[in-house]
C-alpha cells in the first residue's frame, strides 16, 4: 500500500495506471470535468510542451478493448461534454453514469490496483497542474485483493443501480440506474 499526496495522484493515476489498463479501468468521482494531460511521449504535441484532453488516453484504451466505466455524482461540466462529443468513436465506447449520492473516489485498473482517496477526477485533483494550483489530495494505492474485491462490489452496486430502491434522492435522479 503507498500513501499518494498531492502531486503523486497525477504521476500514479494518469502517468501509470491509467495507461496500463488492459481489460478494465473503472473510475468514481463526484465531479466530471475536462482534464489535461500531458501529450504522449513522442509526439509533436508533447515535443512542443502541449496538454491533450484525458478523453484521448481514455479513447486509446476504449480502442485497445479496454472497459472504461465512470460512476459520476452530477453531469459531467460543459467543457468535459464538449470534448466528449467530438469524438464520436469514444461516445459509443465510454460507459458513463450518473448517481447524485456518488461522492466516492476511485480508480481500479484490471482488478489489480486500486486508488482510494480524496481526489476527483479533474484537472485539480488529478491534472499536471502546478503546485499553487492542484487541490490538496490524499489517498492510496494498493494491490490488496480483500479492499480491491469490497471497491469493486460497491462500485458495481452502484452502477448496476441496486442501490436505486430505496434511494431517498430517485425523485431528483437524472435517469435511474435500476431503469437502465
Amino acid at each position: 500500500m503507498r500513501l499518494v499526496a498531492d502531486a503523486d495522484h497525477y504521476s500514479e493515476l494518469v502517468q501509470r495506471e491509467l495507461p496500463a489498463a488492459r481489460v478494465s479501468l473503472w473510475i468514481a468521482t463526484a465531479n466530471l470535468k475536462e482534464l489535461r494531460i500531458e501529450a504522449p511521449v513522442g509526439s509533436r504535441a508533447r515535443a512542443r510542451g502541449r496538454y491533450v484532453s484525458v478523453l484521448d488516453a481514455l479513447a486509446d484504451l476504449c480502442d485497445a478493448g479496454v472497459e472504461v466505466r465512470v460512476l459520476h455524482g452530477r453531469a459531467p461540466s460543459g467543457p468535459f461534454a464538449q470534448a466528449l462529443a467530438r469524438r464520436k468513436r469514444l461516445q459509443k465506447a465510454l460507459e458513463l453514469r450518473e448517481c447524485p449520492r456518488v461522492h466516492l473516489k476511485a480508480v481500479i485498473a484490471d482488478g489489480r490496483t486500486l486508488y482510494l482517496g480524496s481526489a476527483n477526477f479533474t484537472g485539480a485533483g488529478l491534472g499536471a497542474r502546478a503546485d499553487g494550483r492542484r487541490n490538496f489530495e490524499l489517498g492510496i494505492v494498493t494491490e490488496d485483493d480483500w479492499l480491491i474485491d469490497a471497491v469493486q462490489a460497491r462500485f458495481d452496486a452502484i452502477w448496476s443501480g441496486r442501490e436505486c430502491k430505496g434511494c431517498k434522492l430517485r425523485g431528483v435522479c437524472p435517469a435511474p440506474l435500476d431503469m437502465k
